[in-house]
């Protein structure tokens, strides 16, 4: 058995994205790619996005779960405007660009979860 306590306000900035992002699930000992799970906690500023261009996953289910603030996901589909205290599913294959827009009058604080954490990340473009 093993657990793992992470307090995000302990654990240092996870990559070079140019937003914070903390991974709770390396500070945990996950590996970051062929883990069960990725987990990480972004603060996104007004005109800041969750680090990844628009894009879709392989296999990669992914969530958002706002902890505060509101969070914008563009889609081919629309625009999906996710409050805090609410979840966004993201299956494999749907592209998908999470961002706090640049008129926002707040940050955003978002919880997202890949299942399972893989770097299986592809661009996508509207235009093709």
């Amino acid at each position: 058995m093993g657990y793992h306590l992470v307090d995000p306000a302990d654990v240092d900035q996870w990559d070079d994205r140019p937003t914070d992002v903390r991974s709770l699930s390396v500070a945990a000992g996950f590996e970051y790619q062929n883990s069960p799970l990725g987990m990480r906690v972004y603060d996104l500023d007004p005109g800041e996005q969750s680090g990844l261009r628009y894009h879709y996953h392989d296999e990669q289910t992914e969530v958002f779960y706002v902890l505060e603030g509101t969070l914008h996901v563009e889609t081919p589909e629309g625009e999906f405007v996710v409050e805090a205290d609410s979840a966004l599913f993201v299956d494999p294959g749907s592209p998908q660009r999470a961002y706090n827009p640049a008129s926002a009058d707040r940050a955003v604080r978002v919880l997202a979860i890949g299942v399972p954490s893989r770097d299986d990340a592809h661009t996508y473009d509207p235009e093709e």
